[in-house]
């Protein structure tokens, strides 16, 4: 693990993750060296043949229909992406590995089901704690134009906090179990100050750089927190915490003012229902079957 460390605390410390804060330790351990994959792959490793610009060519009408292997479920017509375990920007597969999903496998497997003959609607299949920022709001922008192309519902499979509820906010409908949740519209960031025990160890670290605020939160983490680092952090922390609460109201059509106040709560069933941030309580096959007797009755 130590020597993956560098790379886990590139992605986990000193940025904005949109994630439940009890599960920030396990994110630690689970990340490794899975991100920064370039292409896509299937979990038996072969390479993934709809990645890249084919699946942006599909998207924009270039492929007349996905190509096999698909990296989702077609039940009754209805594609069903699976959006599981923490969020990370690259995975690299189409499916959901090692507790976690990639936002490339997501966007990959939406674009294929949007121009998939086989499929007349699309689910994503979300049980989530939610994950990083970098990639979510992107994603989520490439859900909501897709409106109106296929109906997109999030069938919410237990839960879809943070992260995981900025890709269900850009669906059609959002439906939850009654133990299930919505919600935690927010931000965090995790700052690491070791000073002190390198400091302990006899440890001192020197920084050569140009420009007074390269590298800075990394200087920080090993030399201690000033006032200055902190706000600038947090001022970061706000800009992407504003573009959520501004990505879920326009997308559930609510007033930012009514989304800032939820203040990342996370709710519960019928309470994320009355707070505008899901449609209806119901289990998932339920809500499936819903889906479908809308289909066939339109």
């Amino acid at each position: 693990m130590m020597d993956r460390f560098p790379h886990l605390a590139q992605r986990l410390f000193n940025v904005p993750l949109a994630v439940l804060p009890e599960k920030a330790e396990v994110a630690m351990a689970a990340l490794a060296d899975r991100l920064g994959i370039a292409r896509l792959f299937r979990a038996d490793g072969d390479a993934v043949v709809l990645a890249g610009n084919d699946a942006i060519g599909a998207f924009m009408g270039g492929a007349s229909e996905p190509r096999e292997p698909r990296g989702y479920d077609v039940v009754a017509g209805v594609a069903v992406i699976e959006v599981q375990g923490l969020l990370v920007q690259k995975l690299g597969t189409l499916r959901p590995a090692c507790g976690m999903t990639g936002y490339d496998g997501i966007r990959a497997n939406l674009l294929a089901a949007l121009v998939d003959p086989e499929v007349r609607a699309i689910v994503l299949d979300l049980d989530s704690p939610g994950g990083e920022v970098a990639g979510c709001f992107d994603l989520a922008d490439t859900i909501f134009a897709a409106r109106g192309s296929k109906p997109i519902w999030g069938i919410c499979a237990e839960s879809a906090y943070s992260a995981a509820y900025a890709l269900a906010s850009a669906c059609d409908r959002i439906t939850v179990p009654r133990t299930g949740g919505v919600g935690s519209i927010g931000v965090i960031t995790m700052l690491v100050d070791m000073s002190k025990a390198l400091a302990a160890g006899g440890v001192t670290v020197h920084f050569v750089y140009y420009g007074e605020q390269k590298a800075e939160a990394s200087r920080a983490e090993l030399t201690g927190m000033s006032k200055g680092v902190l706000e600038r952090v947090q001022a970061s922390v706000d800009r992407a915490g504003d573009l959520f609460v501004d990505t879920v109201a326009r997308n559930r059509g609510l007033a930012p003012a009514a989304v800032r106040a939820t203040e990342a709560a996370c709710f519960d069933g019928e309470l994320g229902v009355a707070a505008g941030l899901a449609d209806a309580v119901m289990a998932p096959d339920e809500a499936f079957r819903a889906l479908l007797a809308e289909l066939d009755a339109a």
